[in-house]
């Protein structure tokens, strides 16, 4: 969340920044609420002190008076009054703050939505397929590894089923990709509950604005993981960390389910836009100055793996108007997709700055002795299985109906191709 003192003593700043991201959230009802607030804080104080001083009077005099009598009962029922009130004021002052999305870095492109987000760079080719490109969920019902009726018949609409190869190329994918920001890019492995409770997704930045979007277990308080950044934000919760160990670098696989509930009617087929759905997450704490150095990184790290796996792909910078609710800058990486003929999204990397760790109260020292401050957390995908999955298919794909794997899968797989079921 944002500093409340920053919005308090910087309104037109937010107004103007929030303006860009073309969401101004509930910054002046905010605003109005904080004036409140501290009105009645005042009064609380007041009051308290006014008390205080009948009070001193009379210990000095022995007993109290008729309208010292009077006035202290009409003091404690005001301040209960006041109380009562202050109490519902900072509640819903509290609940309004945490809706207020965080503010976008000063060097975003402007921008209303995802058609005006930058084109940065592109790597590779699209490959040369000697044949009408079929979509991946065609290739994977041919190829006997993937049964769309099976999942929906588990589980309904949006869920699926891998088999044999399929189920392996799943394995095998999660691997390289731990494997790989383990060993060359230096993170350290996780694994994570499935479940988490309501303070890590608020400290994430998921609660309250996407709670209709996650599954919720009312009876236990938990929710189903919607990312494994929800888990890897709140390890820290609380925490004051020691600066000379930062950056922190986390890697987890972790299953993950959402209901899309703002996606109806888009990618109802196949393996983009599914309920469940299997991430490698790459995490970063770090200090606020070396945020950004940390950023490249990742998109870098993210990078990395298109590459060896021989995907052709875009990377873009969101603008204003695209950013997620807790980033402060994003790049997107887009993977080319044959049968669609456009590059659809693989990989978010986003900077929050410290507006996840206020959130959950992560702070560090730079020395004993020194000011706590707050950290600065980034969070990617590095990379989903199922969007994976299905770059692989279509851009492997030959003419008599086979897939050839990526080089780097090959040793995880022990096959150069899957090929048709007879």
């Amino acid at each position: 969340m944002l500093a409340p003192s920053l919005i308090r003593d910087h309104p037109e700043r937010i107004r103007r920044a929030l303006s860009r991201r073309h969401d101004p959230g509930p910054l002046d009802d905010l605003l109005t609420l904080d004036v409140s607030r501290r009105e009645l804080l005042q009064e609380s104080q007041t009051l308290r002190q006014e008390r205080n001083t009948i009070n001193e009077a009379v210990k000095t005099a022995g007993r109290p008076t008729g309208d010292q009598r009077q006035r202290m009962r009409a003091l404690a029922e005001r301040l209960r009054e006041v109380e009562t009130k202050l109490s519902e004021t900072e509640g819903l002052f509290n609940d309004l703050l945490l809706r207020v999305p965080n503010i976008p870095h000063e060097t975003v492109p402007e921008g209303r939505d995802a058609a005006e987000n930058v084109e940065v760079r592109r790597w590779g080719q699209a490959p040369a397929i000697s044949c009408a490109p079929r979509p991946h969920w065609e290739l994977g019902v041919s190829l006997g590894i993937v049964d769309f009726d099976r999942g929906a018949k588990l589980a309904g609409s949006r869920f699926y089923v891998l088999k044999g190869l399929g189920a392996r190329l799943q394995r095998a994918l999660i691997a390289f990709f731990l494997d790989r920001h383990v060993e060359q890019q230096g993170y350290t492995e996780m694994g994570l509950p499935y479940l988490i409770r309501s303070a890590a997704m608020q400290g994430s930045g998921k609660l309250p604005k996407f709670a209709d979007d996650s599954y919720y277990l009312e009876q236990d308080d938990l929710w189903l993981n919607p990312t494994a950044e929800v888990p890897l934000t709140d390890l820290h919760r609380d925490e004051i960390l020691d600066g000379a160990l930062l950056p922190l670098r986390y890697t987890a696989y972790c299953p993950s389910w959402r209901r899309e509930a703002g996606a109806a009617g888009r990618d109802t087929r196949g393996l983009i836009r599914v309920h469940q759905f299997h991430k490698v997450e790459m995490y970063a704490f770090t200090r606020p100055e070396d945020s950004y150095d940390e950023f490249q990184r990742m998109v870098g790290h993210a990078e990395e793996l298109l590459q060896a796996l021989g995907l052709h792909y875009r990377v873009l910078r969101l603008c204003t108007g695209d950013l997620g609710f807790a980033a402060t800058d994003t790049y997107d990486l887009e993977v080319w997709l044959p049968a669609a003929m456009e590059f659809r999204e693989i990989s978010s990397v986003s900077n929050c700055e410290d507006f996840q760790a206020r959130r959950a109260s992560i702070r560090f020292r730079r020395a004993p002795g020194e000011r706590l401050e707050f950290v600065h957390t980034l969070n990617g995908s590095g990379l989903p299985i199922d969007r994976t999955i299905a770059a692989i298919l279509e851009n492997g794909q030959q003419p008599d109906g086979s897939i050839v794997l990526p080089k780097v899968l090959q040793p995880y797989m022990g096959t150069e191709i899957i090929a048709p079921e007879n």
